[in-house]
């Protein structure tokens, strides 16, 4: 840290590509890569710089643009973890070029391990006790010391915890910052926090990569119709929820209807790592009528997909009603098509309904 903070050149010395992990402690390392690559001939990719969290607005003079291209890396997808087959190809669907039969393996049991232990890379091969501790260490680090470690500005764990366990209840859905202070009331006997407490909490958590807004889309509509612009609340991984809950993937099992809402997440995550790697965002749509659904995928070219999670396949019908409502409210002469309607589920048959709409399981789908 000294080296860094006196003369970060030193640390610059060597051969590269060279790796600069947890950068944001000392942010000057960011300038001073951006005048090394401004002053040294070779290749991109002379220098890496890894990070945990967002450094303060004003901890670097120059943006980078021109000469640091940013990555966010995300935590592993099932398809990276090896528990979806991906023979049902994001990429292949908005090509048209996709043929959508498959009988993944991954069981609603599967689902529930992986939603409590997470896509985090580390425990790729590690034992299942081993693999489902990880979590709740991460969240007593999180507690601990990461969120005020970010800014400098300490924070009281039993709040940040309780924070956490209201964020967690309030998953997958729209959740405003008033109904957060409130279940922190209701369930945390004596402990009160602002809503610009809850602001403030919330933002630094943004900056360590726990929490992850997923923003409302705002299409163009054939007739005025009043459009939710409310964000949904997930976290990067839903294991961080199990993890502050203290639930294990058999407690999960018991409560299909919070089952369903970290089944949502857990698609969200997974939809949010195939969308970006294709050129895309992803985004959420509510409307005045009810008209829903779960994820919209955008890609920069204009192409489009609505996406509907459904757990268990009774709510199936509902879930495909919805995505055709929607298509019918979009004016094709402002934007396209859909290219295709999808509903995720924790099935064990990918196959195309009689209307059109794809159903996959979250364990056949692949970037």
């Amino acid at each position: 840290m000294k080296t860094a903070d006196t003369k970060p050149s030193l640390l610059l010395r060597g051969a590269v590509p060279r790796l600069l992990d947890e950068w944001q402690s000392a942010p000057v390392l960011w300038d001073a890569v951006r005048f090394m690559g401004d002053t040294r001939e070779g290749k991109p990719g002379q220098f890496i710089l890894t990070g945990s969290a967002v450094p303060k607005d004003d901890a670097i003079l120059h943006p980078g643009t021109g000469r640091i291209s940013r990555l966010l890396m995300r935590p592993m997808s099932l398809f990276e973890s090896l528990e979806s087959n991906g023979s049902v190809s994001l990429k292949e669907l908005f090509d048209e070029t996709s043929e959508v039969e498959s009988t993944p393996e991954l069981s609603i049991e599967g689902i529930a391990h992986a939603i409590c232990r997470g896509g985090w890379p580390a425990l790729m091969g590690q034992e299942e006790s081993v693999a489902l501790d990880y979590a709740p260490d991460y969240v007593d680090s999180i507690i601990n010391a990461d969120i005020s470690r970010v800014d400098g500005i300490e924070k009281n764990p039993m709040r940040v915890r309780a924070l956490l366990r209201a964020y967690a209840r309030n998953i997958a859905t729209m959740a405003t910052l008033r109904t957060i202070r409130d279940d922190i009331a209701l369930g945390n006997a004596g402990t009160s926090i602002s809503e610009k407490t809850i602001s403030q909490y919330l933002g630094a958590l943004d900056r360590i990569f726990v929490t992850e807004k997923l923003e409302a889309w705002n299409p163009a509509l054939r007739a005025k119709t009043a459009v939710r612009t409310s964000v949904k609340r997930h976290f990067v991984d839903p294991s961080i929820a199990t993890a502050v809950m203290r639930l294990t993937p058999s407690r999960l099992l018991d409560d299909f209807q919070y089952f369903g809402f970290l089944f949502e997440s857990l698609c969200t995550r997974d939809l949010r790592i195939y969308a970006e790697a294709i050129d895309g965002q992803l985004f959420h749509y509510h409307d005045a009528s009810g008209v829903e659904s779960d994820a919209v995928i955008c890609l920069n070219d204009g192409r489009w997909a609505p996406v509907e999670v459904k757990l268990g396949s009774r709510e199936i019908e509902e879930a495909a009603l919805h995505l055709l409502q929607l298509r019918e409210k979009i004016d094709t002469d402002k934007m396209r098509e859909p290219s295709f309607l999808m509903i995720l589920t924790g099935g064990e048959f990918a196959y195309r309904r009689s209307d059109g709409v794809l159903v996959v399981p979250i364990g056949a789908l692949g970037p």
